[in-house]
């Protein structure tokens, strides 16, 4: 249509922006934004990964690296009181060893606080990246998971006790079996935590996610874009 304003015509920009339109990029946005998703849910080596978009290694490391924090999920900042969260902490296996530390799985991780809406399950947040030796109940607060939150009734496992999460009745020094309304309401606990950990194993279907090679914020933006993609498909 003659007339119509748009930046696929470099003589608009300057005139509007006062800026030159500077280096173009080697593909359109959206195969940008598919080159991204691609590499998280492959994890594809970027010698692998750029000749199937038709462009080098180097443009490909580019695009991740411009890209990938656009898509990274941001934070719920409020919920309605009668909101319930679901906490817990995965190990994401990371070459990057400035970021990562020999954990229980033995490999270098990272540990990331994911924290979902127990009712719609979707992600409302997820704490920056620690070494993965560091302990849950440590990492809700190091993380910025716990910050993410507020005052909002969140739910763990026993490995965030002191944290004053709602967790699971533990028996007293001496006390042979919990008593029986006391383990009806851990049954009830672990049915609801539950779905915490399918959020993890949906999530851990990207490959990226399984042995992550990107350096420095790398693993904390594709944890976050996973994280946004996933509600996105639950969300319809």
């Amino acid at each position: 249509m003659a007339g119509v304003i748009t930046a696929a015509q470099p003589s608009w920009i300057g005139p509007f922006t006062g800026l030159s339109r500077g280096r173009p990029w080697s593909l359109p946005l959206e195969d940008r934004v598919l080159l991204v998703v691609a590499y998280w849910r492959t994890n594809l080596t970027l010698r692998q990964l750029a000749p199937l978009f038709g462009i080098s290694k180097s443009a490909a490391d580019r695009i991740i690296n411009r890209l990938a924090p656009l898509l990274a999920l941001r934070p719920h900042r409020r919920f309605r009181k009668d909101t319930v969260l679901i906490v817990d902490g995965t190990l994401v296996p990371t070459r990057d060893h400035a970021v990562a530390e020999q954990s229980k799985n033995y490999r270098y991780s990272t540990n990331h606080q994911v924290v979902i809406d127990a009712d719609t399950r979707l992600v409302v947040a997820v704490g920056r990246p620690l070494p993965g030796n560091r302990n849950d109940c440590k990492a809700w607060g190091l993380s910025g998971a716990k910050a993410a939150v507020g005052n909002a009734v969140v739910i763990a496992d026993g490995g965030y006790r002191g944290t004053g999460l709602v967790i699971p009745h533990r028996r007293e020094p001496g006390q042979a079996e919990l008593p029986a309304w006391k383990e009806e309401h851990n049954r009830s606990h672990r049915r609801v935590r539950a779905r915490v950990e399918h959020t993890f194993a949906r999530m851990k279907s990207w490959k990226i996610l399984r042995d992550c090679r990107l350096k420095g914020e790398g693993v904390h933006h594709a944890m976050l874009g996973i994280a946004r993609l996933h509600n996105l498909v639950l969300a319809g």
